[in-house]
């Protein structure tokens, strides 16, 4: 019991024994990341973003029915493309609104790429009727300047996969999968505003025990 061997076997068990807390201790110390949206605040951007690239994908649809296909005298269905674009105008500025409360740095950017798309072609879009808030990027249409617009030049812009609408579908549509992940991470404000802690974290997960 006191011999070498004893010694050895008692030093060998402690080592693995303060091995073993440090390696609880350092459980308990780890977090998962957490959102600091609310869960309202994200299903409203989900479905914002989920409207946005529906409407848009109406748009630059290349299927025989589209909104872009002429009709039996050869012209466009202006009535058809207006109430359309009418609706991306819209879906478009709503997705603003609901993404403008998100503190997510993807969901933020995106939206910002997203503006700045815009941006870009606004030149275009002021020419049939739809202007660019300089300082918000909220849309506004025009209804009798759209209608008297060259329809080719709408279509350039809303239709085929190289378009405007399309380029807005694919970051709208990425927003949706961000605010989805958003709302599966571990801890999120509740409705009524205070802050829930469902993770394991030091001192939060031990008082449960």
């Amino acid at each position: 019991r006191s011999g070498s061997y004893s010694k050895l076997m008692k030093s060998y068990y402690k080592l693995d024994s303060n091995d073993t807390k440090t390696s609880a201790k350092d459980k308990t110390n780890t977090s998962t990341s957490t959102s600091k949206d609310s869960a309202k605040t994200l299903a409203n951007i989900e479905s914002a973003a989920e409207e946005l690239t529906a409407s848009a994908k109406e748009l630059y649809s290349t299927k025989s029915n589209s909104v872009f296909s002429k009709k039996a005298d050869g012209n466009y269905d202006i009535d058809k493309i207006y109430e359309n674009v009418s609706s991306f105008v819209e879906d478009y500025n709503s997705l603003l609104t609901t993404s403008a409360k998100s503190s997510a740095s993807r969901i933020e950017s995106t939206v910002s790429s997203m503006k700045n798309l815009t941006s870009g072609n606004s030149k275009d879009l002021a020419e049939i009727g739809i202007n660019v808030d300089a300082k918000t990027g909220i849309l506004s249409i025009d209804k009798n300047t759209f209608k008297n617009a060259d329809m080719s030049k709408v279509k350039d812009l809303f239709h085929g996969t190289g378009s405007y609408a399309y380029g807005v579908a694919t970051r709208s549509s990425l927003v949706d999968s961000y605010a989805q992940a958003e709302a599966t991470r571990a801890n999120t404000y509740g409705k009524t505003g205070k802050y829930n802690y469902n993770y394991n974290s030091g001192n939060i997960f031990s008082d449960v025990f």
